[in-house]
């Protein structure tokens, strides 16, 4: 059996979606953050080595790393759905982006809090690069989504699954407003109207409203 082990408010909201578009059995068991350090639990920690989320548990197979688990969940799970063939016109749009998100934008954005919370000024070098590196990839995103309903294309693929996380539940992290990009909001909107992105985030996250508009 499938089960998502899904850490209140984090990456691991992507593998819910994802079992959702994909219309998949699964058991989803959730697990609440520390309201003071607003960390993992105990047993959040306890399931896997790096004590991160996302985790999957799929009989034997314990797995983390969000791009991991999506594509096992996807290949051994979803007859290869939301994942273009190489073959494809939109293959190499879906590789670059679904890879983009964790390797360079989510990785930026963690650097962005920590940079954040320790810059003492806020003309300070680290601070002022930091958010011209921000930019450059919104201003990527806002660039692709100008030109395409999803990034991979005209359809919803898992590079779009990966990258929203990113782009809406990291704002209540690390805040940061997309007034200047029309197009990602239209693209977030989009999402939002989803049957199963609504039902994914209710049931991992009840009571939050997801960060689909122009500020956090």
């Amino acid at each position: 059996m499938l089960i998502v082990h899904h850490l209140g408010r984090s990456q691991s909201e992507r593998i819910v979606w994802l079992c959702e578009e994909l219309g998949l059995d699964y058991e989803l068991r959730r697990y609440d953050r520390d309201p003071v350090t607003r960390l993992a639990p105990p047993d959040y920690k306890a399931l896997h080595p790096m004590g991160t989320a996302p985790v999957i548990t799929d009989g034997d197979v314990v797995l983390g790393e969000s791009g991991a688990i999506v594509e096992y969940i996807i290949e051994r799970h979803g007859g290869g759905r939301l994942k273009p063939a190489p073959s494809d016109p939109s293959w190499p749009h879906f590789i670059y982006w679904f890879h983009f998100a964790n390797g360079s934008f989510q990785a930026m954005l963690h650097r962005y809090l920590v940079i954040r919370r320790f810059a003492t000024a806020t003309d300070h070098p680290s601070l002022i690069d930091i958010q011209g590196r921000v930019a450059k990839a919104l201003g990527m995103l806002e660039s692709r989504l100008r030109a395409v309903d999803y990034l991979a294309g005209d359809a919803l693929s898992a590079a779009d699954i990966i990258i929203v996380f990113s782009l809406t539940t990291m704002r209540s992290f690390i805040p940061y407003d997309l007034k200047l990009y029309p197009n990602v909001v239209a693209y977030l909107r989009r999402i939002g109207e989803r049957d199963a992105y609504r039902r994914a985030m209710e049931k991992g996250d009840p009571g939050m409203t997801p960060l689909l508009g122009p500020t956090a």
